[in-house]
């Protein structure tokens, strides 16, 4: 079962990097859902399937679902600054800057090198300012 598992994450990730991601969802959400149910995973690995679903979902502007699969991602491994990253993007686009902030401040305390995450919260800084200065 575990090797069976496994073959799926694979060819997710795989139908991920080929940008095939119609099949890429459905086997992200079939890992998850065995994951769920055999409840034999790697935390890692099951976090890295809910934030790449959740990019793809991210990709289609399904922000909503974007951000539920993100969520899923940080409450599987608190560790793991990418989908943290990401979830803050999404909050960033919708102007909700002090939960986006709170997003990247957070990714860079799990990796303080992340330059992505310190121009997003650069960039969320200057435009919740600039929002504040128009009086909107």
């Amino acid at each position: 079962m575990a090797e069976d598992i496994s073959h799926i994450f694979k060819n997710a990730n795989s139908k991920f990097n080929e940008q095939n991601y119609e099949q890429a969802e459905e086997l992200f959400t079939k890992y998850i859902t065995s994951c769920l149910q055999s409840r034999d995973c790697e935390a890692n690995k099951l976090a890295t399937a809910y934030n790449n679903r959740g990019q793809i979902k991210y990709l289609r502007v399904d922000f909503s679902e974007a951000t539920e699969d993100f969520t899923a991602a940080i409450a599987t491994d608190s560790c793991f600054e990418i989908p943290l990253y990401n979830r803050g993007l999404i909050r960033y686009r919708l102007g909700f800057f002090d939960d986006a902030k709170s997003d990247f401040e957070q990714a860079l305390k799990l990796k303080p090198d992340f330059e992505d995450a310190k121009v997003s919260l650069h960039q969320t800084i200057m435009d919740q300012q600039h929002k504040l200065t128009r009086g909107y």
